[in-house]
Protein backbone atom coordinates (compact mmCIF):
# COMPACT_ATOMS: atom_id res chain seq x y z
CA UNK A 1 0.00 0.00 0.00
CA UNK A 2 1.70 3.37 -0.87
CA UNK A 3 2.31 6.30 1.65
CA UNK A 4 -0.45 8.66 2.08
CA UNK A 5 0.71 11.39 4.47
CA UNK A 6 -2.66 12.38 5.18
CA UNK A 7 -3.73 9.26 6.68
CA UNK A 8 -0.37 8.58 8.48
CA UNK A 9 0.56 8.41 12.05
CA UNK A 10 2.31 11.81 13.19
CA UNK A 11 5.42 11.82 14.44
CA UNK A 12 6.01 13.22 18.35
CA UNK A 13 8.00 15.83 17.23
CA UNK A 14 6.11 18.34 15.04
CA UNK A 15 7.56 20.87 12.42
CA UNK A 16 7.95 23.36 15.60
CA UNK A 17 9.63 20.71 17.97
CA UNK A 18 11.81 19.91 15.29
CA UNK A 19 13.08 23.19 14.71
CA UNK A 20 13.58 23.81 17.90
CA UNK A 21 15.86 20.53 18.87
CA UNK A 22 17.98 21.63 15.47
CA UNK A 23 18.60 25.07 16.61
CA UNK A 24 19.59 23.66 20.09
CA UNK A 25 21.91 21.54 18.21
CA UNK A 26 22.96 24.46 16.29
CA UNK A 27 23.93 26.08 19.66
CA UNK A 28 26.06 23.25 21.29
CA UNK A 29 28.07 23.11 17.76
CA UNK A 30 28.05 27.23 17.48
CA UNK A 31 29.86 27.13 21.25
CA UNK A 32 32.30 24.49 20.06
CA UNK A 33 33.55 26.48 17.05
CA UNK A 34 33.77 30.09 18.34
CA UNK A 35 37.19 29.08 19.22
CA UNK A 36 37.79 28.73 15.44
CA UNK A 37 36.98 31.41 13.09
CA UNK A 38 35.35 28.94 10.55
CA UNK A 39 34.01 25.35 10.09
CA UNK A 40 33.53 23.70 6.86
CA UNK A 41 29.79 21.84 7.05
CA UNK A 42 28.61 19.65 4.53
CA UNK A 43 25.81 17.02 3.58
CA UNK A 44 22.54 17.46 4.29
CA UNK A 45 19.49 19.09 6.57
CA UNK A 46 21.10 22.86 6.48
CA UNK A 47 18.88 25.61 6.24
CA UNK A 48 17.22 25.43 10.65
CA UNK A 49 21.08 23.88 11.59
CA UNK A 50 22.46 27.32 9.98
CA UNK A 51 19.96 29.48 11.31
CA UNK A 52 20.45 28.37 14.40
CA UNK A 53 24.17 27.94 14.22
CA UNK A 54 25.19 31.53 13.93
CA UNK A 55 28.61 30.83 13.13
CA UNK A 56 30.68 32.49 10.32
CA UNK A 57 30.94 28.72 7.89
CA UNK A 58 32.21 28.23 4.96
CA UNK A 59 29.57 25.47 3.93
CA UNK A 60 30.03 23.16 1.25
CA UNK A 61 28.31 20.52 -0.01
CA UNK A 62 28.79 16.39 -0.34
CA UNK A 63 25.48 14.48 -1.38
CA UNK A 64 25.65 10.49 -0.85
CA UNK A 65 23.20 7.61 -0.80
CA UNK A 66 22.22 4.74 0.39
CA UNK A 67 18.75 3.95 0.47
CA UNK A 68 16.16 2.76 -2.12
CA UNK A 69 13.09 3.05 -0.59
CA UNK A 70 12.71 2.14 3.23
CA UNK A 71 15.68 -0.31 3.14
CA UNK A 72 19.46 0.46 3.05
CA UNK A 73 21.04 -1.10 0.26
CA UNK A 74 24.26 -1.83 1.85
CA UNK A 75 26.22 0.58 -1.05
CA UNK A 76 26.79 3.92 -0.59
CA UNK A 77 27.31 6.11 -3.87
CA UNK A 78 28.57 9.71 -4.15
CA UNK A 79 26.28 11.70 -5.93
CA UNK A 80 28.04 14.94 -5.51
CA UNK A 81 31.67 15.42 -3.91
CA UNK A 82 33.19 18.80 -2.52
CA UNK A 83 34.19 21.59 -4.29
CA UNK A 84 36.97 22.60 -1.79
CA UNK A 85 39.92 20.60 -0.21
CA UNK A 86 38.85 20.16 4.02
CA UNK A 87 42.70 20.00 4.47
CA UNK A 88 43.51 21.25 7.43
CA UNK A 89 39.98 23.01 8.81
CA UNK A 90 37.57 22.15 11.24
CA UNK A 91 34.70 19.90 9.07
CA UNK A 92 31.21 19.53 10.73
CA UNK A 93 29.29 17.04 8.90
CA UNK A 94 25.59 17.54 9.13
CA UNK A 95 23.40 14.71 8.62
CA UNK A 96 19.64 13.58 8.58
CA UNK A 97 19.68 10.75 10.01
CA UNK A 98 22.59 7.96 11.70
CA UNK A 99 21.24 4.28 11.38
CA UNK A 100 23.65 2.05 10.62
CA UNK A 101 26.87 3.97 10.90
CA UNK A 102 27.61 2.92 7.50
CA UNK A 103 27.47 6.40 5.29
CA UNK A 104 28.90 8.57 8.48
CA UNK A 105 31.65 5.80 8.74
CA UNK A 106 32.17 6.23 5.13
CA UNK A 107 32.37 9.90 5.29
CA UNK A 108 34.58 9.76 7.95
CA UNK A 109 37.37 7.66 6.12
CA UNK A 110 37.25 9.40 2.69
CA UNK A 111 37.38 12.98 5.14
CA UNK A 112 40.14 11.79 7.07
CA UNK A 113 41.83 11.06 3.84
CA UNK A 114 41.65 14.72 3.01
CA UNK A 115 43.33 15.42 6.21
CA UNK A 116 41.13 18.01 8.33
CA UNK A 117 42.27 19.42 11.26
CA UNK A 118 39.14 18.29 13.34
CA UNK A 119 35.79 15.70 12.11
CA UNK A 120 32.61 15.67 13.79
CA UNK A 121 29.12 15.56 13.06
CA UNK A 122 25.76 16.07 13.69
CA UNK A 123 22.78 14.32 13.02
CA UNK A 124 19.38 15.47 12.88
CA UNK A 125 17.65 11.66 14.01
CA UNK A 126 19.57 8.79 15.31
CA UNK A 127 19.20 5.40 15.89
CA UNK A 128 22.62 4.43 18.21
CA UNK A 129 20.76 1.00 18.59
CA UNK A 130 21.11 0.15 15.03
CA UNK A 131 25.25 0.54 14.62
CA UNK A 132 26.79 -1.32 12.23
CA UNK A 133 30.30 -0.17 13.41
CA UNK A 134 31.98 1.78 16.02
CA UNK A 135 33.73 5.34 16.67
CA UNK A 136 31.21 7.40 14.63
CA UNK A 137 31.90 11.25 15.35
CA UNK A 138 28.24 11.90 16.10
CA UNK A 139 28.85 14.90 19.00
CA UNK A 140 25.37 16.45 18.56
CA UNK A 141 22.23 14.49 18.06
CA UNK A 142 18.62 16.01 17.32
CA UNK A 143 16.54 13.02 18.58
CA UNK A 144 16.79 9.24 19.29
CA UNK A 145 14.26 7.59 17.65
CA UNK A 146 12.67 4.69 16.98
CA UNK A 147 13.19 1.61 14.19
CA UNK A 148 10.71 3.14 12.19
CA UNK A 149 10.71 5.14 8.40
CA UNK A 150 10.19 9.00 8.63
CA UNK A 151 8.44 10.92 5.56
CA UNK A 152 8.04 14.96 5.77
CA UNK A 153 10.36 18.04 7.21
CA UNK A 154 13.23 17.20 4.40
CA UNK A 155 12.94 13.29 4.73
CA UNK A 156 12.06 11.09 1.26
CA UNK A 157 10.42 8.29 0.31
CA UNK A 158 11.61 6.95 -2.92
CA UNK A 159 11.82 10.99 -3.85
CA UNK A 160 8.39 11.72 -1.92
CA UNK A 161 6.83 13.80 0.66
CA UNK A 162 9.93 16.14 1.72
CA UNK A 163 7.44 19.21 1.68
CA UNK A 164 5.32 17.98 4.46
CA UNK A 165 5.67 20.38 7.44
CA UNK A 166 6.30 17.75 10.18
CA UNK A 167 7.74 14.17 10.21
CA UNK A 168 5.41 11.65 9.67
CA UNK A 169 6.05 7.77 10.37
CA UNK A 170 5.82 6.11 7.63
CA UNK A 171 3.48 2.54 8.22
Amino acid sequence: MPFDPLSSRPATEDGAAAQYRTREAACAARRDAEAARSRTVSNLRLVTFLAGAEVDADVDFMAVSSYAGTASTGTIRVLLDLRENPEGRDVLVVEDIVDTGLTLHYLARTFRLRAPRSLAAVTFLDRPYRRLVDDLPVRYVGFTVPDEFFAGYGFDLDERWRNLPDLHLVT
